[in-house]
């Protein structure tokens, strides 16, 4: 008799690993620590040559498509054909939701693409004993985990996050909602959309879960009492941020905010960490505003490289704001960072922001797009040791209160339609 494979979760992604979704990665680390056993699956193969090195400590196994085209061709028959002749019904069944959504979507080709993907994510669950699939972001991976859940007869649920969230009709949301065992989603904000227009019935399968980071890899240092004990004396303070760099971060509000203090004669350097679409936009915005010697981009970084650089920061500043197509960040995951290391942050009061920011007690918020007020909130952060003090010893206790990762993932845990795990 073939041995019954272990309880596992598969966990869905687009890429994996991705160094700025540091987030998922603790999630994972951490629901392994609490039992959890986990397959990892990723639709695409990762883009990018930076991970985190905490990627290392996971032990779950890691399946991608064959990147070869014959070879992708090749497994994903081989897939559906298995499917096909051992649950002919079910997988008629994903036909049908196929063809269905195919003709109601705007993009149908890719309604079909998921489909192609999916046989080959079920054949994998099918023999690695995966109990329940969980997908990250409610766009490509969330249909691929519905159509596997109904190959393989088994439960799935998916997180909505910011982008996918906020750039997905109501209706398909709502939809994909009512199809899954639960949902989370990071900020109170997101809770409170979809409450907006989701049917009541459907209201308790939402949870709030906040991205919970590692608290051991950002240890607290508290704000110098001046200037000059922390930095030097000779040494201007830093003014950091760190994102991609995307219009819905809001980097040109910050570079326009250091133009502003830079012509009133303040001293300090902005360091802006990551890589992105915008990185030419904005390296012609500081040529074009003379900063060069004032603003610098040393691109992306993993943790252990950028933690250094938290600590010698006298003021973290990030500037998100709603695009015009509605793409929004929820809680930046590096204003979580920012604040466990005791940078005091500035930011702005867009979505989940003021959930975590608290506006005079945790730090500083501005509303969006108003890079005046920006740069008046970092002048006085930087001008007031003891404010600066008091954000960030306030600001480490709300952190270790709600966002620590080791914390957050229990109630994820106790979610999973798992009795026991092995």
């Amino acid at each position: 008799m073939k041995p019954t494979p272990p309880r596992t979760i598969g966990y869905l992604l687009k890429r994996y690993p991705r160094l700025s979704e540091t987030f998922i990665l603790n999630e994972m680390r951490a629901l392994e620590r609490l039992g959890v056993r986990l397959h990892i699956f990723s639709l695409l193969r990762p883009e990018e040559s930076l991970v985190q090195r905490a990627s290392a400590e996971l032990h779950a196994q890691v399946t991608y498509f064959p990147e070869a085209w014959w070879s992708k061709a090749g497994a994903v028959a081989q897939a559906h054909g298995s499917i096909a002749a051992t649950v002919p019904w079910r997988y008629l069944h994903a036909v049908g939701l196929t063809l269905w959504w195919s003709v109601r979507s705007r993009r149908p080709l890719s309604v079909w693409k998921q489909f192609l993907r999916s046989a080959y994510v079920a054949r994998h669950c099918r023999d690695s004993g995966v109990q329940h699939v969980h997908a990250h972001f409610a766009n490509a991976p969330t249909t691929v985990a519905r159509l596997v859940g109904v190959m393989c007869g088994i439960s799935h649920s998916f997180s909505t996050h910011a982008k996918d969230l906020y750039l997905t009709r109501k209706g398909a949301m709502e939809r994909r909602i009512r199809r899954a065992s639960f949902v989370l989603t990071c900020t109170r904000y997101n809770v409170d959309y979809l409450r907006s227009f989701v049917a009541r019935e459907d209201w308790d399968k939402i949870h709030l879960v906040y991205h919970g980071i590692d608290l051991t890899a950002f240890p607290f240092a508290a704000p110098a009492a001046s200037q000059s004990e922390s930095n030097g004396k000779d040494e201007a303070p830093v003014l950091l941020s760190v994102g991609r760099l995307v219009l819905k971060k809001g980097f040109n509000d910050l570079v326009s905010a250091c133009h502003l203090l830079h012509s009133r004669g303040v001293a300090f350097k902005c360091v802006i960490v990551g890589d992105g679409p915008w990185r030419k936009d904005l390296e012609a915005q500081i040529e074009s505003l003379g900063l060069n010697g004032v603003v610098s981009m040393p691109g992306a970084m993993p943790h252990e490289r950028l933690i250094p650089i938290y600590q010698q920061a006298s003021v973290f500043g990030l500037a998100p704001q709603v695009t015009e197509d509605g793409d929004r960040d929820g809680i930046p995951n590096v204003l979580v960072e920012a604040m466990a290391a005791g940078v005091p942050v500035v930011s702005t009061t867009v979505s989940g922001i003021p959930e975590l920011v608290e506006d005079g007690e945790t730090g500083l918020l501005v509303p969006p797009g108003d890079f005046a007020a920006l740069a008046a909130a970092i002048e006085r952060v930087l001008r007031d040791p003891a404010l600066r003090r008091k954000f960030a010893e306030r600001a480490r206790r709300k952190i270790e209160d709600e966002f620590e990762c080791w914390e957050t993932a229990k109630a994820l845990r106790a979610l999973f339609p798992v009795a026991e795990f092995e």
